[in-house]
């Protein structure tokens, strides 16, 4: 929830700098002044920041500008930033390994989330890159039965693995 500022007769400081309802910068002012400023236009005086040193004050009506300040959080918390996640695919991987992996990416997709899959590749398995990306295409179509999906990154060589980032296709 949003910590209330002060308003009008609780604010605290000599000076503020005041800024008016049109978000006009009026100046380093009294508070009496500003208060006065703020009363003969029947608005609140909201103290909207007190860390700096004189505290910036705007005069606005009390219940829109926390009205306002709400909104912002909720619109700020939607806003999630999308994380990449990583599934490991093994070169000799069985069946059910690879149904269970997709189970996996399936709720990371649910996250929000996007998917590295990555495969690592070990002495003679380097030798078979062909039965690696086999293996990935065969993950991926196992996967397309249950999810859409795009591909982010292509298929990469990176020496010792292969990788790809995928994502959940837009509906």
């Amino acid at each position: 929830m949003l910590n209330k500022p002060l308003i009008n007769n609780r604010i605290r400081a000599f000076k503020v700098r005041l800024i008016d309802e049109n978000h006009k910068q009026i100046g380093v002012i009294p508070l009496e002044e500003a208060l006065r400023i703020a009363q003969e236009r029947n608005l609140d005086l909201i103290q909207v920041t007190g860390k700096i040193d004189p505290p910036v004050c705007k005069i606005g009506d009390y219940g829109k500008y926390i009205y306002q300040e709400e909104k912002k959080q909720r619109s700020a918390k939607k806003q999630k930033s999308t994380e990449i996640k990583g599934i490991r695919l093994g070169f000799n991987i069985s069946q059910h390994d690879i149904e269970t992996r997709t189970k996996s990416v399936e709720k990371f997709f649910k996250s929000g989330h996007k998917v590295r899959l990555e495969m690592k590749l070990r002495g003679r398995e380097k030798a078979l890159q062909d039965h690696a990306k086999e293996k990935m295409r065969e993950f991926l179509e196992i996967l397309s039965v249950t999810i859409p999906y795009k591909v982010e990154m292509d298929l990469k060589k990176n020496p010792g693995s292969l990788s790809m980032i995928i994502s959940k296709k837009d509906v």
